[in-house]
């Protein structure tokens, strides 16, 4: 399953992200092709881990229909996970090598003799071939096909309420197609999408912020309301804009001119131009020039109800804005994917990497570690590693829910944030003060009381966790080489005596309570569409505004691609590059005053006062050093400048 993390806007989470496969190396390597007999080698991780004996409800019908994808490993899979490492590691000679897209291909994709060998066996099998990419082979057919194909039984499994076939034992290919075959997805058929844990505004529902605000941290104090932590607290700020992001992460006189960054989301804002537009003139963005934003969209869209499309247009709506906001001279490609679900984010990924449309890629949805199976993060790894080696960084946000505790009743991290091959982004609250001075960060998790109905003291103070930054532990990714000597061996080994991948890598702004203003086309009761603003955040935000740093930083190295930032954003871990993020900057706890429409629109229903307190993250902290909530921080005003030298 995958669950978009659209931004947060009124202090109600959004998801994120997908895990790797267990055992791998520390920088995924595919798990080798284990021989199950003289002729069949085994597919590592096809077999979901809920599949278990207990939950067994015996065979699948024969007749019943399989559509499945059967991913290429390409010529050299381990050479292509190697020569990604080096060619995005500084002390490598190899840093910086990029290869085009078209060589990428050439040297470490699937030859067209594999791929004519697995079409052949798979319709030897009595399978139908529906598709064929430079990537995979996508097939129908009966399980009785599947079985024959797969080397395995499909048994029907209960998972939760439900119940759902997934193989009895891991698939198997013919020996004889001599590792040709990275994995295969599909035999199991419990729902692999993107689903909102958000409460963004769709066209259809529009949402209003309440005031008093704070036009800055700390300009408008809450004096006649209750004190917080022993003294009078702000108003939550009206919504920060470009101009103070710009100014709190060190941005100076660069636009990101000449980069290009990418966006991925499902199905695509049908007003997007118009509000993108409308909201940088009216807060002074540069103006958007032709062609400066554009999108790449399927042809048709699919499961538009199952997967509530229209809620996915304020998580492109901030996406775009966001990145413009932060980095106004940047080019912009929005790539859409024609549902939720896992195998159309993948194709959008790939569109991006085979057409080498931009440099820097910004990610917003996911879903819980528990969720994912091994096999579809062999496929996602695939294409970061593809995107690695030309010179493409992706970005993924960390997840709303802090350590999944309250969510899920685990304690896990989320993913594809958890991969190795990208750089997952936690979140802060964020202080910029009078003449957009950068004042302090916290670590975002918010707790948050009620006001009492005398108006003089806050019920049940400071209240319970409802939201915070996504970080913590993998429980199936190794710790990747450039995590070595950062990561406290506390954080790394806190599931045993393995050291594995900690999240998040990097941090900026994503507190609602300290968030940014977006504007978006959006019903209004008397049904008329209008365009209106309000603010938002979540680590939706902050995986744009990390995006759009990295654009200036390119643009500070000449223009030369960043590629996998990893390697480097941890090479410069303890220095003036980066602000050291910790919950308690001032020396004292924190909190804000929030006001809030009870209807989300108007006062006709009546308002709701309450005190958010900032740093409050669930049983994750962030202190000094490197932790799991911001990493190794957030963007100081070195950072951008730091990349020129490399």
């Amino acid at each position: 399953m995958r669950s978009n993390r659209a931004a947060v806007r009124a202090g109600v989470s959004m998801a994120a992200a997908l895990p790797m496969l267990a055992g791998a190396l520390a920088l995924g390597i595919p798990a080798a092709h284990a021989a199950t007999g003289p002729s069949r080698h085994t597919l590592a991780g096809t077999k979901p881990a809920w599949a278990t004996p207990k939950a067994d409800k015996g065979a699948t019908s024969d007749a019943s229909q399989v559509s499945a994808r059967v991913y290429f490993a390409g010529r050299d899979a381990a050479g292509l996970a190697a020569y990604a490492k080096a060619v995005a590691d500084p002390a490598s000679a190899s840093y910086g090598k990029y290869l085009t897209a078209e060589q990428t291909q050439a040297r470490f994709g699937a030859t067209k003799a594999q791929v004519a060998e697995v079409t052949s066996w798979l319709k030897s099998a009595g399978l139908k071939v529906t598709g064929t990419t430079q990537h995979y082979v996508s097939v129908t057919g009966d399980v009785a096909a599947a079985e024959k194909a797969f080397g395995t039984q499909l048994h029907n499994y209960a998972k939760g309420k439900k119940t759902y076939r997934a193989p009895a034992g891991s698939a198997s290919v013919p020996a004889a197609l001599n590792g040709a075959v990275l994995t295969v997805t599909g035999l199991d058929n419990a729902p692999h999408k993107a689903t909102h844990s958000d409460t963004l505004p769709p066209p259809d529902a529009v949402f209003r912020n309440a005031g008093p605000f704070s036009s800055y941290y700390g300009s408008n104090t809450a004096s006649t309301l209750p004190n917080a932590y022993g003294k009078k607290i702000p108003y939550a700020v009206q919504g920060y804009t470009g101009k103070q992001l710009r100014a709190a992460y060190g941005a100076g006189k660069r636009t990101g001119k000449g980069v290009r960054v990418a966006i991925t989301d499902a199905y695509a804002s049908p007003t997007i131009a118009y509000d993108a537009a409308k909201y940088a003139k009216n807060h002074g963005d540069a103006k958007y020039s032709t062609s400066q934003l554009r999108q790449v969209l399927p042809g048709t869209y699919t499961k538009t109800e199952e997967c509530g499309a229209a809620g996915w247009y304020g998580e492109e709506t901030l996406d775009v804005q966001a990145v413009h906001a932060v980095a106004p001279g940047a080019s912009i490609t929005y790539v859409g994917a024609a549902s939720c679900y896992d195998d159309d984010l993948l194709d959008s990924l790939s569109k991006i990497v085979d057409g080498h449309l931009a440099d820097i890629v910004s990610n917003s949805w996911g879903d819980i570690e528990a969720n994912q199976t091994p096999d579809l993060a062999a496929a996602y790894d695939q294409v970061f590693q593809f995107g690695a080696v030309e010179g493409i960084g992706f970005y993924f946000s960390s997840g709303d829910n802090g350590d999944e505790v309250a969510n899920t009743g685990t304690k896990q991290v989320d993913t594809p944030a958890n991969s190795a091959w990208v750089t997952a982004v936690g979140g802060t609250s964020l202080a910029v003060g009078k003449g957009d001075k950068y004042q302090f960060e916290t670590g975002w998790g918010t707790e948050k009381a009620a006001l009492a109905a005398d108006g003089k003291s806050w019920t049940g103070f400071p209240g319970a966790f409802t939201s915070g930054a996504g970080g913590g532990t993998s429980k199936t990714v190794a710790q990747p080489f450039y995590q070595k000597g950062v990561v406290p061996g506390a954080l790394a080994k806190a599931n045993g005596s393995t050291a594995m991948r900690t999240v998040p890598d990097i941090a900026a702004v994503a507190d609602p309570n300290t968030g940014f203003k977006v504007g978006q086309t959006q019903t209004f009761p008397d049904g008329s569409q209008q365009y209106s603003e309000y603010r938002i955040g979540g680590t939706s935000l902050a995986a744009p505004v990390i995006a759009a740093v990295q654009a200036l930083a390119q643009e500070a190295r000449g223009g030369k691609a960043i590629g996998f930032a990893n390697p480097s954003i941890y090479a410069k871990y303890g220095s003036k590059a980066y602000h050291d993020v910790t919950d308690t900057p001032t020396g004292s706890e924190l909190a804000v005053a929030r006001v809030d429409f009870a209807n989300a629109f108007d006062a006709s229903e009546g308002l709701l006062t309450s005190v958010r307190s900032l740093g409050k993250d669930s049983s994750l902290s962030a202190v000094k050093g490197y932790d799991d909530v911001t990493g190794v921080g957030s963007p100081a005003p070195g950072y951008v400048s730091s990349f020129s030298r490399h």
